[in-house]
């Protein structure tokens, strides 16, 4: 994939349809560590992704490039009532504005605030992202960055 520019970055509504392009971009390896998640099984991550998308309190967004499925948003209640987002896009769309042009298209569809974002403290790319984005560091700890939106 060439660099095609921020400017072919679109978001739309999620569909199951998508799952099977997530699946293998978190079958990738590296992705795992980069999120700072395990990866699922198929079963597992299919039935994750069930709950998550029947949950209507989780805004989720597919990213495309150029009409090709980069990756996802989403916004979703922590245990602590904190108001979270998260993405994941695949290795060939890593390092190319990609995610920072997702994130500022996706902020305005999000209506809370404060808003925060978890990153593991190796992730650069992803430090760059959300502090592009208007977040600001709040903490370190356990190998994770805490960012807020205001």
């Amino acid at each position: 994939m060439t660099n095609h520019g921020i400017q072919n970055v679109t978001l739309r509504a999620m569909y199951e349809s998508d799952l099977p392009v997530f699946f293998e971009h978190q079958n990738d390896e590296g992705a795992d560590e980069m999120v700072g998640l395990p990866s699922r099984g198929r079963d597992d991550f299919f039935d994750h992704w069930q709950k998550v998308m029947a949950n209507s309190t989780i805004i989720l967004r597919t990213i495309l490039v150029e009409n090709e499925i980069a990756g996802y948003l989403c916004s979703f209640i922590k245990e602590s009532d904190e108001r979270e987002v998260g993405y994941q896009l695949g290795r060939a769309f890593w390092g190319k504005g990609i995610a920072t042009r997702a994130l500022q298209l996706f902020l305005p569809l999000i209506p809370y605030r404060p808003l925060y974002g978890v990153t593991p403290s190796h992730n650069i790319g992803s430090q760059k992202v959300l502090l592009r984005c208007g977040f600001v560091l709040m903490e370190e700890k356990e190998g994770l960055l805490k960012y807020k939106l205001l």
